[in-house]
């Protein structure tokens, strides 16, 4: 696997806890062929925080293996216009060795059921 070094500024734990982490459930995905990198238009249900969209660039899963799924999201930075498309949540993930972005994901029960509901907090 390749290593990274990311340099950043250290922040404290007030910084981190500001940051509201939540699972979602994605609902929907569009085909997205205004971004400059390939992405979906993703539609995520949020729990008490309602339905959110997000513009994702995880063009490696389809849409099919997408909907459904439960992702995590940063639910409470600004909204940010990307090529006309309001992104209202940043869905997380990381790149594997081969530069694919993996979505941060909870984990399932041993019988592949989901633990979490949509709209958890995530601590």
């Amino acid at each position: 696997m390749q290593s990274m070094t990311v340099t950043s500024s250290p922040i404290t734990y007030d910084d981190f806890a500001k940051v509201d982490l939540r699972v979602g459930r994605v609902l929907e995905i569009q085909p997205f062929p205004k971004a400059r990198n390939p992405s979906w238009k993703v539609r995520v249900d949020l729990g008490e925080l309602g339905e959110k969209w997000s513009s994702a660039q995880i063009t490696n899963n389809t849409a099919e293996q997408l909907v459904g799924s439960l992702v995590i999201c940063v639910s409470n930075l600004p909204p940010r216009n990307i090529a006309g498309f309001m992104s209202e949540v940043l869905i997380l993930g990381a790149p594997d060795a081969g530069g694919k972005i993996i979505l941060l994901s909870p984990r399932k029960d041993d019988s592949g059921y989901d633990i979490v509901a949509s709209g958890t907090k995530v601590y």
